[in-house]
């Protein structure tokens, strides 16, 4: 079912026009066959580029498209619900960029966003490690400045190991944050990492429920030598750096989450008004009708959220607790919804002949990736503390 959008020009009205003619080419027929082989589908996101995807929320100066938030979360839900790993894809890439545009220096986004959003390069995102996912600021992989007292070194040299790495092993950067101190949250940076660089591997693509299509992999860094010019933003910047682009990743997540499970309620409404049963459509009996109402009231309030931060978002407005909450209502919705399809189409929901088994499948990571779902609520509950003691001061000062 294509979904009635409002979108703020023509222009994006064509923008999606486009997406979805790709989408329907390019992406949709080959996301079944591609996930049972665990093919990555690195050409797609070349075209992608080609067509001016993988930069939708960057100036155009750059090679980006200039598009507002609200605008490039609703092409995330489209390509997450022809193929979330080629959503949550762009997404990632999308996250992988933002240091370099939000905090590089005039050379750093000249020499560097127009590959990052051309299409040239694909990037992955360096914050988790195997003992500190959550607890990001308790990361140990070490970016140590200056010379290495050997050979007169001048930058960084990099020792660690990220974990469950997006396009960990394929991609063509690597967006790191290290510690350049001991200095707890503020002695991370972050810093530019090119592919191919001497004492960079990887490990093996982990063997995943879903999303088999995308590689998610260790990253593994052995006295990687860098640049000077390889950090971005300020040394010791780098937590707020990650902070502030994982505020907008969760929206993606929240983005591929509405498009997942809009794609299996498609499915499950389609088997239902087909699939007759003692006469009748099983889709007019009220046990599968009121299902199917409330999986769609439960998608239009999940992209109504992520739609309502995204706004935010492009008014400049602080917009964090609201993506926290998006993520957080969209991806367990993303669950409900479903597990109600393959509900609804009863065996043939269990089987690979149908789509509904793999959205099931890959709901279940949404709520993991980009910060779990309990960590949101933890998110949450902070900013309500927070704002219930400013109201305290407040009431106490009158």
């Amino acid at each position: 079912m294509t979904v009635e959008r409002v979108l703020p020009t023509g222009d994006a009205r064509d923008l999606l026009d486009l997406v979805r003619d790709l989408i329907a080419k390019e992406i949709a027929p080959r996301a079944s066959a591609d996930e049972a082989a665990g093919t990555f589908p690195r050409e797609v996101f070349a075209t992608l580029g080609r067509a001016g995807l993988l930069g939708l929320p960057y100036p155009e100066e750059h090679g980006g498209a200039a598009q507002p938030y609200e605008v490039y979360l609703q092409v995330i839900e489209e390509l997450a619900a022809g193929w979330l790993a080629v959503g949550l894809g762009v997404s990632v890439h999308t996250l992988s960029c933002f240091p370099v545009a939000a905090y590089g220096t005039d050379e750093q986004r000249a020499a560097l966003l127009p590959d990052m959003l051309g299409g040239e390069w694909l990037g992955a995102y360096c914050l988790s490690e195997p003992q500190s996912g959550s607890d990001a600021a308790a990361l140990t992989t070490r970016a140590v400045p200056g010379t290495d007292g050997h050979d007169g070194h001048d930058g960084y040299t990099v020792d660690g190991v990220k974990a469950w790495i997006t396009h960990g092993g394929v991609a063509d950067f690597y967006t790191l944050m290290a510690r350049t101190s001991a200095d707890g949250a503020r002695g991370i940076s972050c810093l530019h990492v090119p592919a191919g660089v001497e004492g960079l591997s990887f490990g093996a693509p982990e063997r995943k429920m879903g999303m088999r299509s995308s590689p998610t992999a260790q990253v593994r860094f052995d006295g990687v030598r860098l640049p000077p010019e390889a950090l971005l933003g300020a040394e010791g910047e780098g937590f707020r750096i990650a902070m502030a682009a994982l505020d907008g990743g969760r929206l993606g997540i929240a983005a591929c989450a509405v498009g997942v499970a809009q794609a299996a309620f498609d499915v499950a409404t389609a088997y239902a008004a087909e699939r007759r049963q003692f006469g009748s459509r099983i889709i007019d009996f009220q046990g599968v009708g009121f299902m199917l109402a409330d999986m769609a009231t439960q998608i239009a309030a999940a992209r109504a959220l992520y739609l309502d931060a995204a706004r935010l978002r492009d008014a400049g407005r602080p917009y964090g607790t609201r993506a926290a909450m998006a993520k957080l209502f969209a991806t367990d919705m993303c669950m409900r919804v479903t597990t109600d399809a393959v509900q609804v189409l009863g065996g043939y929901g269990y089987v690979e002949d149908f789509p509904a088994e793999r959205h099931m499948r890959e709901a279940k990571v949404l709520q993991i990736v980009e910060g779990t779902n309990q960590v949101q609520r933890l998110v949450i509950g902070r900013a309500l503390a927070k704002q219930a003691g400013r109201a305290d001061q407040t009431g106490q000062a009158g």
